[in-house]
Formats: structure tokens, C-alpha cells, sequence
């Protein structure tokens, strides 16, 4: 039976997520802070006929994250981790971000992230077998002045990720990094701007899906927008900057 732990699993990409992977013969490990859209989605997942374990936890807090990730394993050793609770990043007012705010992102995105994946590192290792996905962002390669917070974390998820996947891969454990563009989601409503070639979340699972499967180092889409996102960073800095105009925003704050 594959065990699959999903965090930021009650909306959005870990939802959509949820409900592709459901089905007869496997297990779901679910987590997002608030429980009521959680047990939801759980239900759904249920009704396809997988087995469904929830967890309302803070991915900020280390140790309890921690311990969940060696009680779960035990249990039932993990065979897929996909991270991928996180939030938004930006000032709503179009503002430099505060030194709050981006803390905040720094702390749920990037640290929050590692507090999941690394136990697991540790404990798939120990048995020289699992994988791990990373959600970081086309904002990897094209940072975006508007949230800067928000894409200097996936930036360090991307160069994480990939670091790792060349130590783990000769032990068994593949590492995968993800960079979505726009994806049509709570968090992703916030955003006040333009939205080139967004996706439905279902449409993004059934890549990240494909892409895992294939056990891809990168999963990067939509492919058009991720070869600009990645030919970017190759342009002169005041090229590059001034391409990036058209995707000024303004945005909330919210969670996945």
C-alpha cells in the first residue's frame, strides 16, 4: 500500500493533490492547520476509497513536526512527501514587504518546509528508499519585485532541492523539486495582476503527478512560461528587471 503525506493539503495544488492520489490501496497522510476544510477534503479522498489519516499542525513548529514525521513513519514508512503547505508573500499595499511579513514568509515557506522534509530525509535513509518533492515556484527564476520574501524562499528551495537530490539519489531517496506558474487557487485569488497562462489546480496536480512518476528533478510548467521564467536569469540584470514589469501585483495574505 503507497503511503503519501500531503501538507497545505485543504485547498489549492495539496487538495487537488489529495484527490488525484486517492484510491483503493492507498494511504493518505494529510495536514493543514485548520481541520474543517482538512476533514473535507479528507471525506473526498475517503469516498475514493483510500485510507485517510489528518493532521492539523503548524509546519513552523520543528519539533512537533518533527516527532509527527517519525510517528507516521513508524507506522506506516513513507514512500511520497509532498511539502507544500506555504504562504503568499508580498505587502497588500504594494509597499517594500515589512520586516514582519517577510520573516513570516522566510519562517512557513522555506524553514516550515525543511521542518518536514529533512526528518524525512533522515528516515527514508535509514531504509535507502522514498521520495520527496519540494513546491517551490517559477518565482525561483524570475524573482518578482513585489514579493520578494516570497521568491527569495523558493529560490533557496529550488537550489535546496536540487543539492540534495544529487546526495540522496546514489541512496535510494529521490528528491524532486516543482515550480508552477500560475495556478488558479484561494492563494493564488489573492494576487491583483496579471495571470499569464494560469491553470486550474487539478491541471497542476496531474502534472506534478506525471512529473514525480518520471521522477523529473525539476517539474516546470506551464512550459512555455517556465523556459521565459529560466532564460531569464541569463538576461543583463536591467533586462531582466525591466521584463519583469508586467508582472506587478498586489496581493493578500493568505495560506495553502
Amino acid at each position: 500500500m503507497p503511503v503519501i503525506l500531503i501538507t497545505g493539503a485543504s485547498s489549492g495544488i495539496g487538495a487537488a493533490l489529495a484527490r488525484h492520489y486517492a484510491a483503493p490501496g492507498t494511504h493518505l497522510v494529510l495536514n493543514a492547520r485548520g481541520l474543517d476544510r482538512l476533514d473535507a477534503v479528507a471525506a473526498e479522498c475517503r469516498a475514493k476509497g483510500a485510507s485517510v489519516a489528518t493532521r492539523s499542525l503548524d509546519v513552523r513548529d520543528r519539533p512537533a513536526v518533527a516527532a509527527w514525521m517519525r510517528e507516521t513513519d513508524a507506522a506506516s514508512p513513507l514512500d511520497l512527501v509532498i511539502v507544500n503547505a506555504g504562504i503568499n508573500g508580498g505587502h497588500p499595499g504594494g509597499e517594500v514587504e515589512t520586516e514582519a511579513m517577510a520573516f513570516e514568509t522566510v519562517d512557513v515557506n522555506l524553514n516550515g518546509a525543511l521542518n518536514v522534509a529533512l526528518p524525512c530525509v533522515t528516515l527514508m535513509l535509514a531504509r535507502g528508499r522514498g521520495q520527496i518533492a519540494l513546491i517551490s515556484s517559477l518565482a525561483a527564476f524570475a524573482p518578482l519585485p513585489d514579493a520578494p520574501a516570497y521568491s527569495g524562499t523558493k529560490a533557496a528551495l529550488l537550489a535546496h532541492g536540487l543539492a540534495l537530490r544529487a546526495k540522496l539519489g546514489p541512496r535510494g531517496v529521490r528528491m524532486n523539486v516543482v515550480t508552477p506558474g500560475y495556478v488558479k487557487t484561494t492563494m493564488g485569488g489573492d494576487y491583483e495582476g496579471w495571470r499569464p497562462m494560469e491553470m486550474s489546480a487539478e491541471e497542476a496536480a496531474l502534472r506534478i503527478a506525471r512529473g514525480l512518476a518520471r521522477d523529473l528533478d525539476i517539474i516546470a510548467f506551464p512550459e512555455p512560461l517556465a523556459s521565459l521564467a529560466r532564460g531569464s536569469a541569463l538576461l543583463p540584470e536591467g533586462l531582466r528587471r525591466r521584463s519583469m514589469r508586467g508582472f506587478r501585483f498586489k496581493v493578500g495574505r493568505s495560506r495553502r
